[in-house]
């Protein structure tokens, strides 16, 4: 199983920082496309996603072009992209991942950018929600699409099962 989560252009440390969190619990990668909006060793991004960094796989690319190139590398070609956006005409849970996905997300104020979603729109996926409302917060997409993707895959490698503590003494 491999997922790939692509960040283009994210403005807000403590979204990226808890999606880094999230990335790091679920075995994916993170990819940062720049310009960032802000540092990559600002505190708030790295509190939010303080126990996890050292378990983080984490690439910054310097624009969105080098991200295409390398999707289209030998090494990659078998992956499949998907682009998450309030103009996705497909239902992100409709969507049947297979075991190598990229998930791509835009920037908080302005989403992806229209040139990329033209050019690849049988592949735009969106998250329900009501009419009226613009968009769901970064962290949140990203955890909902990427947990989709895992459900799918069974969970395969995940731990499914917890144990309560039986000891009343507390």
């Amino acid at each position: 199983m491999s997922l790939d989560i692509v960040l283009v252009e994210p403005e807000i440390p403590q979204n990226t920082g808890n999606i880094a969190r999230t990335c790091a619990a679920i075995g994916a990668k993170l990819h940062l496309v720049e310009p960032l909006g802000f540092s990559v060793t600002d505190r708030y991004l790295k509190r939010a996603g303080l126990d996890y960094w050292h378990e983080l796989d984490i690439t910054l690319w310097a624009n969105l072009d080098e991200v295409m190139k390398w999707i289209r590398t030998s090494d990659n070609r078998h992956k499949s992209a998907y682009f998450c956006s309030t103009k996705g005409r497909q239902i992100y849970s409709d969507i049947s991942y297979g075991t190598n996905t990229i998930l791509f997300f835009g920037k908080e104020t302005k989403g992806l950018p229209e040139s990329l979603l033209m050019r690849h729109y049988d592949k735009c996926i969106r998250i329900p929600m009501l009419s009226g409302q613009r968009s769901l917060n970064l962290s949140n997409a990203v955890a909902i699409a990427a947990y989709e993707v895992l459900r799918q895959q069974g969970f395969a490698g995940f731990k499914t099962t917890g144990m309560l503590n039986t000891d009343d003494s507390i």
